[in-house]
């Protein structure tokens, strides 16, 4: 079976969940091209990495979810406040890796389009659905989610994320997708 991601669920609310989720390591390529496209370009390069295509030659096991988000360029302003623009044909793609896995023990990537980060912990709100891994959905459900989280007294805060757990050969009806936003108490 497939390791997921670990969290930790603080609120249930009608429609999305808060979740603590722990720091972690990613490995990740940034795409061109159109929302549904994305995950496809990105993971043979990322599949690749995890099966020996590493400077140690090791494989890691295959974990859920697949992360993809647009990809952001930060434009800096007076400080201390730091915009953040949209740039739609760009997506980061995602591989999150074991959670036993630490910055020191991943395998270095051969290919330089890979990127191997720690991301802290973090609390964000996640919106579960079935279907098809389009962008249309995708929004609809980011629409919904914020909306809820906001009504909650929640504040959004970061770029979104669209995760997949399920392969493409599963039926499109029976796949777990999710969007999850990053938030905030509104008092924080």
């Amino acid at each position: 079976m497939t390791e997921q991601q670990p969290y930790d669920v603080l609120e249930e609310h009608d429609g999305f969940e808060v979740r603590r989720y722990p720091a972690h390591l990613v490995a990740e390529v940034e795409v061109d091209g159109a929302f549904e496209d994305a995950g496809n370009r990105a993971f043979r390069a990322l599949f690749r990495y995890i099966t020996g295509n590493n400077r140690s030659r090791s494989a890691v096991d295959m974990t859920a979810p697949v992360v993809q988000r647009t990809a952001t360029e930060e434009i800096a302003m007076t400080a201390p406040v730091v915009q953040t623009e949209r740039t739609t044909d760009r997506h980061v793609v995602a591989f999150v890796m074991p959670a036993s896995m630490t910055l020191e023990t991943a395998p270095l990537p051969v290919d330089p389009q890979i990127r191997v980060r720690a991301v802290p912990e973090r609390v964000a709100a996640a919106r579960r659905y079935t279907g098809r891994w389009s962008e249309s959905s995708y929004e609809r459900n980011l629409d919904a989610l914020r909306a809820a989280v906001v009504a909650e007294g929640y504040v959004p805060v970061g770029t979104p994320r669209f995760a997949r757990y399920d392969p493409p050969f599963k039926p499109w009806f029976l796949r777990r997708n999710e969007v999850v936003q990053d938030v905030q108490a509104r008092d924080e």
